[in-house]
């Protein structure tokens, strides 16, 4: 599990979302969704689930990557609020509590 602990400058306020997704066709290539996903701060939470700090919405989120993603494949994202709850989340649940997420 690897965990991006930059924070971009710029002043922009950002908030705390997980990305979940489902590459549908055999043979997709994750390295699109992921190469995005590692450009961002980021912790790897789990097989396709990522948390990410963005500056815009879910929306735009979705949208930036949704580009990787075939008609069949299948994305969710969502900000994360402080109410989050996990089980043997420490790296992640670290990363998150850092951010006040």
């Amino acid at each position: 599990m690897r965990v991006r602990l930059a924070k971009p400058t710029g002043g922009f306020a950002m908030a705390c979302f997980i990305v979940a997704y489902d590459l549908n066709q055999t043979g997709q290539n994750y390295t699109c969704v992921t190469g995005k996903i590692r450009a961002l701060p980021h912790c790897h939470a789990q097989g396709s689930v990522w948390f990410v700090e963005w500056s815009g919405t879910a929306g735009t989120l979705r949208d930036h990557l949704k580009s990787c993603l075939d008609t069949n494949d299948k994305i969710f994202v969502d900000q994360v609020s402080q109410t989050w709850a996990g089980y043997n989340m420490s790296v992640c649940g670290k990363w998150l509590n850092d951010r006040g997420c």
